[in-house]
Parts: structure tokens; sequence; C-alpha cells
């Protein structure tokens, strides 16, 4: 089917791209009962055979384009440099197919909000493939938030990031790709502050540093949510950063283990627990394959109950996201543009 789906459990995918990202999602794919390999494309043809060929995929494309147009698929994942998402998932949508863009799904907010609308108007699915909202220990984060075990919470901290030597040519330190830390590892600790507080925070703060070619190298964000409640957030290219979370509140706290795309563990720590040493909770659920298998099976559910949109990451969600990456990048004088030459 090249619509929503109805009736039906398998969900044959198509991929754009063949790079690292796209060969680890392929793999969980292929786990996702249900879920057929169908199409790959990439620009380089000879590559695209090959890695279909390598991940069990039932045809090849040359370009991305061709892959599109060709039908025959009922879902497909945006796996190219950032730059290239919203042209190519735009693509899709106008396709009639349903699509799952690697974060982030644009590089402005106004491209986000464009493919949004675009999505609903069309009555599309599109989703950002935020996996980390999927994995079952975020998945228990979110059930005891809602508990009210650690009460109001006032504050949210969360970092990312790793020392990756500088090379203009490589796609996270080129603009023209996208590339930067905000985009890259900043997008985690600003989602999962949003998915805590909701909503958009009243006031983005941002300092940093630039490297040689303008891209942002290093970024600390202060968010003001209003009546007190903040996240302090950092992203970075220069350093190997912790990537923990902690989400405080006025009966206890949450102490996440980093890194924050794939928490290892969870601390929970609240008003009466029987010792003041040890927390109340531990939470330490396995994931299944690599950790995508959970968010293509949300995919897979989605699309079988005919929503246009994910309850647990709406396209509302993703926007909010990148306004607060707007302003952190405009907050240090990079700027960034999506490609509207990705479909070839």
């Amino acid at each position: 089917m090249t619509d929503q789906l109805t009736g039906t459990t398998t969900v044959r995918w198509g991929v754009l791209a063949t790079g690292s990202i796209a060969a680890t999602v392929s793999r969980d794919i292929a786990l996702v009962p249900g879920a057929e390999l169908t199409a790959v494309a990439s620009r380089d043809a000879g590559r695209a055979a090959a890695f279909a060929a390598e991940h069990g995929f039932a045809r090849s494309h040359g370009s991305y384009r061709e892959l599109v147009e060709a039908g025959g698929l009922d879902a497909v994942y945006v796996a190219t440099p950032h730059a290239q998402h919203v042209v190519l998932a735009r693509a899709c949508v106008e396709a009639g197919i349903p699509v799952l863009v690697e974060k982030p799904v644009g590089c402005t907010a106004a491209a986000t909000r464009g493919l949004a609308e675009l999505a609903r108007e069309r009555g599309v699915f599109v989703m950002e493939a935020l996996w980390a909202r999927f994995q079952p220990n975020h998945v228990r984060l979110r059930e005891i938030l809602s508990s009210g075990v650690i009460g109001e919470v006032r504050s949210v901290a969360g970092d990312l990031g790793f020392a990756l030597p500088y090379d203009p040519a490589h796609r996270l330190w080129d603009p023209a790709q996208g590339g930067g830390t905000l985009l890259d590892t900043g997008v985690y600790p600003v989602s999962f502050a949003q998915g805590v507080f909701g909503g958009s925070p009243q006031a983005v703060h941002a300092v940093g540093v630039l490297a040689e070619n303008g891209v942002d190298a290093e970024a600390s964000l202060l968010l003001d949510w209003g009546g007190g409640r903040t996240a302090r957030l950092g992203s970075t290219l220069l350093a190997h950063a912790g990537g923990a979370g902690t989400i405080t509140g006025t009966k206890g706290r949450i102490e996440v283990a980093g890194p924050l795309h794939k928490p290892s563990r969870l601390e929970v720590w609240a008003e009466g627990a029987q010792r003041d040493d040890e927390p109340s909770e531990v939470v330490a659920l396995p994931v299944t394959g690599r950790g995508y298998v959970h968010m293509v099976e949300h995919v897979h559910e989605c699309l079988a109950a005919g929503l246009v949109e994910s309850p647990v990451m709406p396209m509302t969600d993703s926007v909010a996201v990148a306004e607060v990456l707007d302003a952190a990048l405009d907050a240090l004088g990079a700027v960034h543009r999506d490609d509207d030459t990705a479909l070839v």
C-alpha cells in the first residue's frame, strides 16, 4: 500500500541513504515482525546495490527520486545528512508515503513546521526518528513522572557530546550538510527537556564556541519554561560529555545514566524511601536490537491505526525543539540552511 495501512501487518520499508545510521536502523527494522526491507536508494547506484545485497533489500535505486517515484512502499526512513532531510521527506509526503525522518527533521524551525503542515494537509504520517523516546527506560521514565512520585518538576539538566577532530569536509563540521553540535547531539538534551515540560520554553539563552568555518562546536543552553521551571543543557563536539541527565522535583529527583539518547539506568530518589542512601527505585530495562526496534514498532502501530501523527513524538514537539535550536544558533551566530537540491 502507498498510503496509510489498513488491515495489514506488513510494512514495506524504503530507506533513503546508505551510511552508518541507515545500516544500523535497517538491521533493526529487519527484527520487527511484519517489516519488509523493500527498497534502498543512494546517489551511487553501485553503493545502493551493495547495501541492498548486504542487508536484504528486495531492490535498489541509484537516486532518491527514483525510489520515491517507484512506489510500492508503506513507509520510508530518511537517513541522509541533516540538510537533506526536509526536501526528501516532503517528496515522500507528496507521493503519499508515510515517512520516518532522522533527527533533526530540518535545519530550521521554518522547514520543520512546513513539513508538519504539509503532512497534516495531505493526511500522511510523518515522525522524527527520536528513538530515545521509545526505549523501555524512557517509557518507564514517563510513567514515573506521571505518577507524581517526585512532585512538581522544577528543573532538568543534561548534556551530550564527544570530541571530534576538526575536518571541514566531515558532515558534522560542514555547514552545507547541516553540521554543528546543536543539530546533531544538542537535539537530544533539548528533546529530553521538552519531553518533560512539554510545549515551548518562554526564553532561550545560549553561549558557545564556533569553529573557524562558523559551525557551532559547543553550546550551553538555559531554557526558561516560566514559573521558575528551567533546563540547563549542553552539547559539544570538543569534549567527551558524560551524557547524563537529572530531573528534579519538589518531592525528589530522577537521575538518568548517560548517554541521554540510550540511557542504561534510571535512579528514582523520592521522599519516603526506606533509606536515604539508596534510591527508591532503580530501572535498567534492556533494549531490543540496537534500540531502534521500539521506534519502528511504534511506527507500525501508528500506521495500522491510521494515525497521521505519533502521540509519543508528535510533530508539534519536533517544531518546539527546532525553535529552541533556531534561537540557540541565532544567539551563537551560526547559520544553517536546508538543502533544496537533495532529491536526485
